[in-house]
């Protein structure tokens, strides 16, 4: 089975990036330009790990992750978000928790951390 990554990125080099690194382990990539695409494709797409920036050119990444926790259904409730962001202040990562992601990434981001965080919300992968 091939897991569905998506990652809400509005820069396109850092998506290039990305898909590069997940379709090389044999997943399949969805990308979304802006949080609002993000939150639509969430519902259609039901991919099994998100990835998402938090500075974003409409709703930012924390306004994403609470409206796909808003939802309230075993999917959205479950589903893992891993916070990608350049923000690198005090009290960035407690923010993005606090908005429904389960884990914080800082960039630029280092393909083999990406990996290993990725793949442990995956079952059977390591």
């Amino acid at each position: 089975m091939a897991y569905k990554i998506l990652y809400v990125e509005d820069n396109p080099d850092n998506r290039q990036l990305v898909k590069r690194a997940l379709e090389a382990r044999g997943y399949i990539f969805m990308g979304a330009v802006n949080g609002l695409d993000g939150v639509t494709m969430v519902d259609a797409q039901t991919p099994d790990v998100i990835l998402l920036d938090i500075n974003l050119p409409d709703i930012d990444g924390y306004e994403v992750a609470r409206r796909i926790r808003a939802k309230d259904t075993p999917y959205t409730t479950n589903v893992p978000i891993i916070a990608v962001t350049a923000n690198a202040l005090k009290g960035d990562a407690e923010k993005a928790l606090a908005a429904g992601c389960n884990v914080y990434m800082s960039k630029p981001i280092n393909i083999r951390e990406l990996w290993a965080r990725v793949e442990a919300f995956l079952p059977g992968v390591s």
